[in-house]
């Protein structure tokens, strides 16, 4: 189906190893989009991924937090993830909702935030 009303897309824990974040999701073959909410004084752990990022806030505040560099960003701001970059939330300021964009990486579960498939974290490792 190629249209989508996000407040009926049903709403789940993000990535739950790392993450408070939870919302609607819609993944497609190479890119996922999903606009998600951080409850106040939640955070987001330091982790990496194989997936390039995108986040843009819609409103709220966080201190963001990414590679040696830490932000404050509010509505309209917007955080770009680079593949294999530790990155976090520090602090959920106010109430946080944002538009989150990744790209697809085979083999790579968003959900449980692991390979699972070896051939395609080998795949990628080679790209680099």
């Amino acid at each position: 189906m190629p249209f989508y009303k996000l407040d009926e897309v049903e709403a789940g824990l993000i990535t739950p190893e790392y993450s408070s974040a939870r919302g609607p999701n819609v993944r497609g073959e190479r890119i996922e989009v999903g606009r998600f909410f951080y409850p106040k004084g939640t955070e987001a752990r330091t982790h990496a991924h194989p997936n390039e990022q995108i986040q843009v806030v819609l409103r709220g505040r966080a201190r963001y937090h990414l590679g040696g560099e830490e932000r404050e960003l509010g509505p309209g701001d917007l955080v770009l993830n680079p593949p294999g970059v530790p990155h976090g939330i520090l602090e959920v300021l106010e109430d946080l909702e944002v538009v989150n964009c990744k790209d697809v990486v085979p083999g790579w579960s968003v959900k449980h935030a692991r390979w699972e498939d070896e051939a395609a974290r080998k795949k990628w490792e080679e790209k680099r």
